[in-house]
């Protein structure tokens, strides 16, 4: 089977696995510390719990089960210690794992040339992907855009433009799926990537901090701001995150609050 085929059959059991990690986050949020049963959840998304069971293992790499007793609050604020403890690690010493992509970055400041697009040929397109459906935009120096969606639509290609007013814009799916490819490809392959940012100093600093935090590692938002030498700074680092344009490979969607609850996530609390 081939990758892209393998990629849609993983975003059509997206749909499912999103829909049990939602529900069952919320209803730790609701219940505080009652965890969410499986056979609560496989009753409410009207599947037995075998098929849940099935398609979560497929999909994820670990059993349903195992996926919420990860989530509950006490696991996630154990997580956040360790995950802050080996960010720091990771920065003065350099990734740990060799499986894991490596990033490097560009950074265009507002009132730097170039910074809203003069100059850039943007390529950008759809792909399938383990998470949705997903948008990104390529530029001959590095990855500027990358988002997931339920559906394609014209939001992603409107906030696109708002985000490089004066580039060029050209159709073309061709290094989109070729990056979906690289990112989801199972096993995973060393990867060396690069990415164009475009925002604020203190933006940059954040987004750069998070390249830090490893696979399978959750921060919190104030380990996250004394990361990026700012200890004081967990209500702008949440604002920065907020305004990340590359999901995934800045991977915001590992920070959550100090007390182990989920907070928002740009692209959905599910994804």
């Amino acid at each position: 089977m081939g990758q892209a085929p393998l990629q849609e059959r993983n975003e059509r059991h997206y749909v499912l696995v999103a829909a049990l990690a939602g529900q069952a986050v919320r209803r730790l949020r609701d219940c505080r510390d009652a965890a969410p049963s499986l056979e609560g959840l496989a009753h409410s998304l009207g599947v037995s719990e075998s098929r849940l069971q099935g398609v979560f293992s497929a999909w994820a790499g670990l059993s349903a089960q195992d996926f919420l007793q990860v989530i509950a609050r006490d696991a996630a604020v154990s997580a956040l210690r360790e995950g802050a403890a080996a960010a720091q690690a990771r920065r003065r010493c350099g990734p740990a794992r060799l499986d894991e992509p490596t990033i490097a970055c560009t950074a265009l400041t507002p009132g730097e040339p170039g910074a809203d697009g003069a100059g850039l040929r943007l390529r950008y397109g759809w792909s399938a992907s383990p998470f949705g459906r997903l948008f990104a935009a390529l530029t001959e120096r590095g990855i500027c855009s990358l988002s997931f969606h339920d559906a394609v639509n014209s939001d992603a290609l409107a906030e696109l433009r708002r985000d490089w007013p004066r580039a060029t814009l050209v159709e073309d799916s061709g290094p989109v799926q070729a990056l979906a490819d690289t990112l989801f490809a199972k096993p995973c392959k060393p990867t060396a990537l690069h990415l164009l940012l475009q925002g604020t100093h203190f933006q940059v600093q954040v987004w750069r901090a998070l390249l830090h935090v490893g696979a399978g590692e959750l921060i919190g938002y104030r380990s996250l701001a004394e990361l990026c030498g700012h200890p004081r700074a967990s209500r702008a680092v949440g604002s920065a995150m907020a305004r990340n344009r590359i999901a995934y490979l800045i991977p915001c969607h590992r920070v959550i609050r100090e007390d182990g609850n989920w907070g928002g996530y740009r692209w959905g609390l599910e994804r």
